[in-house]
């Protein structure tokens, strides 16, 4: 009996850590104590309490089947639910209305929402997935469009060569910039093209890089459009908003994931994981990272990579990645680290500054094929688009460890592919999304299964956040935004405040009730009564549950059914210790005569709950939910904890103070 009440203290103090986690690591830090911080799991709040934001969607039917309409509206409702998931918001409800009129709206919630704007383009986005392969069709210029374009460009060239001339020999930038550049948007600025940063424009930071400041390209510098000069007007390292130069590392990592992961196969727990992590850590060394990486890594390629990494700057890792290589010293090794993908140990090689050029140029435009032809896309059209997609996920490039994308394709998608990759053997195929250019890999042979990947110069950001995109799906209709509505949270503060207070005053009048009628027994229910708001609220934090002002009544109802269940059993107590009984066969009678009567009634609540969860409105499924789980939680501390409690009372001192448990002699 002391083991299962050794288990049920242990069950209400994590409860009790869960709960008012933040005040405990305050008094952890503010004495300055050895123990460990825990961590904190706020509330999710409704739309009602926490604030936020509505929306509301007409969807467009006109081109759908009238049989078909609900389906499609369906299917819209699923896609933007699936979308809103990912926005990490409080269990937004997206839900479908029929109009009187015929018309098909979409309400959608979000309930403390902070980027509306961002919400609302997301939810509309519709990620437009296309294969191409190149257009071969022949174009030619005719002998005087050849001829005109010949003729022009000399002239461009002999007009460039000229402004560099004059440069040479002295002549203003700036003036010569404004005077023959044909980059209007630049040469009314003297060329300046600002702040060109080595990691994002490398062509151009390649050339300024051999420049000194306030010098000039000596040679004209080929690029698409025709003929550049460059001018540096000043250098400099690159800082973030604190005044902190910004590096660009280069490192290696060791990956072990976990079961749960998205993509892993490692086949182990969270603590095996961790468990190998810490048993790696302590044999890691620079000299051997390499090896026990290509043995122990879980990260797909790791065995040809030795999980080396690209150079990498800010914003390119997840953050705790990042944050964990930039405080290490170059030639160290990192302490566990974790993220989305498991836990990592990180070898910091090297680092360097990125610099910054201000850059100026004049450009002298020459004529290309496409001014006389128009433009011809490069690429054209397959019928393999994102319709066909099944599953999108990030994956690693086993030759440098750069993320990348797989795709997982449909059988219809499967055959075009293999189609596609057959008639194109040694020859690129395109993969646009949006209409721009993500990859255009070659193909080296024909593909069958069904499988692609997309590579690109993607941090893993981008390539997690394209991957959503892309699970997301396609919105099967179109939708139009009707109506917008921004609620404040200050009506919900209120309610939370006021049902707070309601909760206290119940509980506690609930709590003398029980000690006055039933004394010590009363008193023993009270703490357990107690344990089950720990234990309630802990899980309304775990599972999570969605607190609405309908939640919060349902648990303020559910405390006067925890406590249904205390009288009915005392009340057979009672009756038990009125025909002579010793306490503990009384306790164990009452228990056993009561419990028909404590599950039928509760039974019944929780048949009424379910129905309410499944055929009800949300307002009230939210009641509902929270009503159901204190109802389960009560059954187990009236019948585990409030017996427990009982069973250890020393029945011969109770013999002597029988008043303690109103027996009636």
């Amino acid at each position: 009996m002391w083991q299962l009440f050794a288990i049920v203290m242990i069950l209400a103090i994590m409860a009790g850590l869960i709960n008012f986690g933040e005040s405990y690591n305050n008094f952890v830090s503010k004495n300055q104590l050895s123990l460990p911080i825990v961590k904190i799991i706020p509330f999710r709040l409704g739309l009602d309490l926490l604030g936020g934001t509505q929306l509301l969607y007409q969807a467009d039917v006109s081109k759908v089947a009238p049989a078909d309409r609900n389906s499609a509206v369906e299917g819209a409702r699923d896609v933007i639910e699936r979308r809103v998931n990912l926005f990490g918001v409080s269990e937004p409800l997206v839900q479908v209305n029929h109009g009187a009129d015929g018309e098909y709206r979409i309400l959608v919630e979000l309930a403390g929402i902070k980027n509306v704007s961002e919400a609302i383009a997301k939810i509309g986005d519709t990620p437009l997935l296309e294969f191409k392969e190149q257009n071969t069709a022949k174009r030619e210029l005719s002998k005087e469009q050849q001829a005109d374009m010949d003729k022009f460009n000399k002239t461009a060239k002999d007009k460039a060569t000229d402004v560099l001339g004059k440069l040479i020999k002295g002549g203003d930038f700036s003036a010569l910039a404004k005077q023959f550049s044909d980059d209007a948007s630049t040469k009314d600025k003297g060329g300046d093209l600002g702040w060109i940063a080595s990691n994002k424009d490398p062509l151009r930071a390649t050339v300024a890089s051999k420049l000194a400041v306030g010098s000039i390209s000596k040679d004209l510098e080929s690029v698409s459009n025709g003929l550049a000069i460059y001018k540096l007007n000043d250098k400099r390292i690159l800082k973030n908003a604190q005044g902190v130069e910004i590096k660009e590392i280069k490192a290696s990592h060791l990956l072990i994931c976990y079961e749960g992961l998205q993509d892993c196969e490692s086949g182990l727990s969270k603590e095996e994981a961790y468990a190998k992590m810490q048993k790696l850590k302590t044999e890691i060394k620079p000299e051997n990272f390499k090896e026990l990486v290509k043995i122990n890594s879980t990260e797909p390629g790791s065995k040809e990579s030795g999980g080396e990494l690209a150079w990498f700057g800010p914003d390119m890792m997840v953050k705790p990645f990042e944050v964990a290589a930039q405080k290490l010293a170059k030639g160290a090794i990192s302490d566990i680290v974790e993220t989305d993908f498991g836990y990592h140990l990180i070898y910091k090689q090297d680092e360097r500054l990125i610099t910054e050029y201000k850059l100026a140029h004049i450009l002298v435009k020459t004529k290309t094929i496409e001014d006389y032809l128009g433009q011809q896309g490069e690429w054209q059209n397959t019928n393999l688009t994102g319709s066909n997609l099944n599953r999108a996920s990030v994956q690693f490039n086993p030759n440098d460890n750069s993320p990348q994308i797989s795709l997982e394709f449909d059988s219809e998608g499967g055959k075009l592919f293999e189609e596609i990759t057959g008639r194109n053997v040694g020859k690129p195929v395109a993969i646009f999304l949006d209409g721009e250019p993500l990859s255009t890999p070659n193909v080296n042979e024909k593909i069958s299964g069904g499988q692609a990947v997309i590579t690109g110069q993607f941090s893993i950001k981008e390539a997690k956040d394209l991957v959503k995109r892309l699970n997301a799906g396609a919105l099967p209709i179109p939708i139009e935004l009707i109506n917008q509505k921004t609620i404040g949270a200050s009506l919900g503060n209120q309610a939370i405040q006021d049902s707070l207070k309601a909760g206290l005053i119940g509980l506690l009048l609930v709590i003398l009730f029980l000690i006055f009628i039933y004394r010590l027994p009363g008193l023993l229910a009270a703490i357990s009564l107690i344990i089950y708001g720990l234990l309630t609220l802990a899980v309304f934090k775990l599972w999570p549950v969605t607190l609405t002002l309908s939640g919060l009544a349902g648990f303020i109802f559910s405390i006067g059914v925890a406590v249904d269940a205390n009288v009915l059993i005392f009340e057979r107590m009672k009756e038990e210790l009125r025909t002579g009984k010793s306490l503990s066969m009384a306790i164990r009678d009452g228990f056993s005569r009561a419990w028909p009567s404590v599950r039928d009634g509760n039974f019944t609540i929780i048949i009424t709950c379910l129905v309410l969860l499944f055929f009800s409105a949300s307002v009230i499924r939210g009641f509902a939910l929270t009503l159901l789980l204190g109802i389960l939680i009560s059954l187990f501390t009236a019948i585990v904890v409030t017996r427990t409690l009982l069973k250890l009372l020393d029945e011969r001192w109770l013999e002597k103070h029988s008043w303690l448990i109103g027996k009636i002699k």
